[in-house]
């Protein structure tokens, strides 16, 4: 019996502590509504802003911690995505030729800004956010060759999506998840 009456009073005494606990991301960013300009581009990854900008404003719309705004006249904060680096890596070669890559690691960096437009404070300033994805070139039968070298290139637009979805959700966690 004693020590169910100990039982209760550190019940009693640890709940206040964990009475404020909040399951999630943290504190809340301080601001309510973010425009996200164009990204720009300065890799070598042609037409890749509209898309990479595209999937950065769905980000945010599904995470629905901010509205995204059409201005920046209209936004309490402005956000900029730079990419900056499009690097591959040989990550395997072929059975048949060791001279030639079966799969590469794509990497692409992007640098962020976000400008505090009510108080003309940058929030933060070249956070530099890297995403990577692993592109076949081949039809992974080893000996049996899959084609030439637009089978690279085709692998790396089809891979575009997912680097873009990668980077998209990485911005919205540096830009949203305060710790």
């Amino acid at each position: 019996m004693k020590r169910v009456w100990m039982l209760i009073a550190a019940a009693l005494v640890l709940a206040p502590g964990c009475a404020n606990y909040r399951l999630g991301t943290g504190a809340d960013p301080s601001f309510a509504t973010l425009y996200i300009e164009p990204a720009k581009n300065k890799t070598t990854m042609a037409q890749s802003q509209a898309l990479v900008s595209t999937l950065i404003r769905e980000a945010f719309v599904r995470d629905a911690r901010v509205t995204v705004v059409d201005s920046p006249a209209e936004a309490d904060a402005t956000l900029e995505v730079t990419l900056v680096n499009l690097r591959r890596e040989n990550a395997a070669n072929r059975e048949d030729d060791v001279g030639l890559a079966r799969k590469f690691t794509m990497h692409l960096r992007a640098s962020c800004r976000l400008l505090d437009n009510r108080t003309g404070r940058m929030l933060f300033d070249g956070r530099i956010i890297e995403v990577q994805r692993e592109s076949f070139t081949d039809n992974g039968l080893g000996s049996v060759p899959f084609g030439t070298s637009n089978d690279q290139l085709q692998s790396e637009y089809n891979n575009l999506p997912l680097l873009a979805s990668s980077l998209a959700d990485k911005v919205t966690h540096a830009v949203l998840d305060v710790w």
